[in-house]
């Protein structure tokens, strides 16, 4: 079995970018699109332990800040054992992470994330 630990900088960054779109949208009162971004994040960061976690942890945040019950629920378990789920390379690829979703469903990746996975996976990083 292999463990996973890392995804290389470059995806780190895209994470990032996701999480600060986000953020960016909260703070405008754009509540779907910050929370797409969030999803964008989890699709993109979701084979890192510690990405996978730091994604639900934003999503738990994102839940308790617009008072949504169902989402707060929904994260808690997902931020205990996603990271855990990526560490062991058990993920489901795609999922986007958040309580209206099955935690063990893959999903369609947008095509514009599915370039930027195939550009690391390309490059054997992945």
């Amino acid at each position: 079995m292999k463990l996973h630990f890392n995804i290389p900088s470059g995806l780190v960054k895209e994470v990032d970018k996701e999480l600060a779109q986000s953020h960016e949208l909260y703070l405008r009162g754009d509540l779907s699109n910050s929370w797409q971004h969030l999803e964008r994040a989890h699709i993109l960061g979701q084979s890192s332990p510690y990405q996978h976690t730091r994604v639900h942890w934003y999503m738990l945040r994102f839940g308790f800040r617009i008072k949504n019950t169902k989402e707060i629920i929904g994260q808690i378990p997902r931020l205990l054992v996603g990271g855990v789920k990526s560490f062991v390379g058990k993920i489901p690829v795609g999922n986007t992470g958040g309580a209206n979703v099955p935690p063990l469903q893959a999903m369609e990746i947008p095509k514009d994330i599915e370039v930027v996975l195939n550009k690391y996976r390309d490059e054997n990083i992945l």
